[in-house]
């Protein structure tokens, strides 16, 4: 299945530059139409209030404030526009008590580093085709923490017919050429092969 992606916003918030910028470039691949970054959950908290996205991808490990922290504010702060936006983790953590322990401050997928394209495209489609119901108990508001079985998505991002617009077309395929290009070169002066997973310890490369 394919969406229509170029509808659609995504935030990054991550404050290792070279894992944002690879990770807006791979969006950028899928067709997402507007992408935005920003390198810590403080300033991640003000591009939500200026753009309103609808889907967030979010580092855990940051300063000043980390992904958990963000994701509370962005569920309970009263100037968050939307405090239901499907939010994506991303961590290295795997342990249970970490993944209890972000699932509990209302996030709705983790991305595991390191990651790939495929990955990342994963999660992007299961925040689409698997909404969760939200809930409020005690101090807790977020998605239910109990995953149930939904019906086979069927909203506006669904592909049915392809971009007629050829204005909205070519400045589509302009930023996907640009992106493809950026992903190569990190590609190549990382030694990566295409499929590889990003690693974490890009921060440590010169690749920017």
């Amino acid at each position: 299945m394919t969406y229509q992606f170029h509808r659609i916003s995504v935030l990054v918030v991550e404050d290792n530059l070279p894992m944002l910028d690879i990770t807006k470039s791979l969006l950028t691949t899928f067709g997402v139409g507007h992408v935005i970054g920003a390198q810590n959950g403080e300033s991640g908290f003000r591009r939500v209030r200026e753009e309103n996205p609808d889907i967030i991808i979010a580092d855990w490990m940051m300063k000043p404030m980390d992904g958990i922290s963000f994701t509370r504010v962005v569920r309970n702060d009263p100037l968050s526009p939307n405090p239901y936006v499907p939010i994506i983790l991303m961590t290295g953590f795997s342990e249970r008590r970490r993944v209890l322990q972000a699932r509990d401050s209302g996030v709705t997928e983790f991305l595991v580093k390191p990651f790939n394209a495929r990955d990342l495209y994963k999660r992007i489609t299961q925040v689409i085709e698997r909404p969760r119901q939200f809930v409020r108990s005690g101090d807790f508001f977020g998605p239910d923490r109990r995953r149930k079985a939904t019906e086979d998505y069927g909203g506006p991002l669904r592909r049915e017919d392809e971009l007629s617009d050829p204005k909205v077309l070519k400045h589509l395929q302009e930023q996907q050429s640009e992106a493809h290009a950026t992903l190569k070169r990190i590609r190549e002066q990382a030694g990566m092969e295409k499929g590889d997973r990003f690693d974490l310890d890009l921060k440590d490369t010169d690749l920017m």
